[in-house]
């Protein structure tokens, strides 16, 4: 028997493969010394079904040898051949045969207004519509276990963006004293679809954070794994998708968005995932996407660091206020270190680093290093003058004037963040802010 202990260790891991290539076999064999596999009833709610396509992916075994060997799945909208009224014959049946014992799967939201009268499942014999609402509020007090897959049956979605003119609801929030096991994304990812669904039928319920998210999966934000986070730490942030450097500014959420996607990676066979293919991260596994997420190429707020106090792990647990207490724990905490991020402080705009751009700052960083040597700290000052353009007594509009401007704290403003240095090696940026802020290096 696979140990929870195991369990988990495998899909926490970042595998080569499929995680249900390495877990599900294993699965099976437990169940079959249990004697019984599992049945599992999939309502497609108001859905594009795209969760459906995205766990239809799986490799290694493909859904075929899921179905056979893992669980027995009565019930599916798209793959099921049987239709209309042998359809909901069958799952009626299902129902009332597995009561208690069978996990429901839910897929899209619940519209709920006008008695729900704009999502059906089918028809009864006399013609009266089953309707979403009808259906979830049926199946779900019967079933042993519901997971909500995708965001739409999380947390709303899309279908539940403003105007929301069908009263789109997550499942949740119709399911009323049901515990109900949320696994967002747009689409879920096979793996944390498999995942949860193998912890279920093995152990239970997983333990799971605020939001009903299984916290094997949902544990860490993107941003606390990114493999260009050094990029954001130094300020390197591109300007349009494509360019080099971290997508913050150009709408990257990962800083307030929970899920695993930079070491599991997506296209079934791990093989990518947004920020590897240079498009921001749009947040989709977050309870207020798309809506708190839109823009979707534009950046979170800003942050003015003298009020900051939240650390990072606030970040996500507070829904809408959720980015700004995210980007607030980082700044923090490079305050803290020394790194204060000028895109942080009132809107800084960033600098595009090109081959030549970047190839200038190397022979600059020499001159600033010859003068070090040289002539002690006075002739590095003026090299970090030459990086704004001019004496620093003479120096353009930038992040200190765009804040008089805007009516802002100036005084925190100078005391806080330097004319705009371009980003070169971290350890001669941290030199060169200090000496201009007139503390020893």
């Amino acid at each position: 028997m696979l140990t929870r202990r195991e369990f988990l260790k495998l899909c926490l891991s970042s595998a080569t493969l499929s995680l249900a290539g390495a877990l599900l076999p294993r699965v099976a064999k437990a169940l079959d010394e249990n004697g019984e596999k599992v049945t599992v009833i999939w309502l497609e709610l108001m859905t594009c079904t795209g969760d459906f396509l995205s766990f239809a992916n799986t490799l290694r075994p493909d859904v075929e040898q899921l179905i056979n060997d893992t669980i027995k799945l009565e019930y599916q909208n798209t793959l099921m051949a049987a239709e209309g009224e042998m359809a909901l014959k069958h799952l009626y049946e299902t129902a009332e045969r597995e009561e208690g014992k069978y996990i429901l799967v839910a897929e899209g939201t619940v519209p709920a207004k006008q008695n729900g009268i704009y999502g059906h499942i089918g028809y009864f014999e006399d013609g009266r519509p089953v309707t979403d609402l009808e259906a979830i509020k049926y199946f779900g007090a019967r079933a042993r276990y519901v997971i909500a897959i995708g965001t739409c049956a999380s947390f709303g979605g899309p279908y539940a963006a403003d105007p929301n003119p069908s009263g789109s609801l997550p499942v949740h929030k119709i399911l009323k004293g049901v515990q109900v096991i949320n696994t967002p994304g747009c689409p879920c990812h096979p793996d944390w679809f498999v995942g949860t669904l193998s912890h279920v039928m093995l152990y239970g319920v997983p333990e799971l954070d605020a939001f009903g998210r299984p916290t094997m999966f949902y544990r860490h934000t993107i941003h606390d794994f990114c493999p260009r986070r050094q990029h954001f730490e130094n300020s390197i942030f591109a300007k349009h998708p494509g360019d080099y450097g971290c997508l913050f500014k150009i709408g990257c959420k990962g800083p307030v968005t929970y899920t695993d996607c930079p070491t599991r990676l997506w296209n079934s066979a791990h093989l990518n995932w947004p920020v590897g293919a240079n498009t921001p991260c749009i947040g989709c596994v977050s309870p207020d996407f798309p809506d708190a997420m839109s823009p979707f190429f534009a950046h979170l707020p800003d942050v003015h660091l003298p009020v900051v106090k939240a650390g990072s792990s606030l970040v996500g647990k507070l829904a809408i206020g959720g980015a700004a207490a995210g980007i607030a724990g980082h700044a923090a905490a490079s305050f803290i270190k020394g790194r204060i991020q000028n895109h942080l402080v009132c809107g800084s705009e960033t600098e595009h680093i090109d081959v030549a751009t970047r190839k200038k700052l190397l022979e600059q960083e020499e001159r600033a290093s010859e003068a070090t040597e040289g002539a002690g700290t006075e002739p590095l000052k003026a090299t970090v003058a030459d990086y704004g353009n001019g004496d620093s007594s003479k120096k353009p509009a930038g992040i200190r004037n765009r804040c008089r401007e805007q009516g802002r704290d100036s005084e925190a403003s100078e005391e806080l963040v330097p004319d705009k240095v371009p980003a070169v090696m971290p350890k001669k940026l941290r030199i060169i802010r200090k000496i201009m802020s007139g503390r020893k290096p």
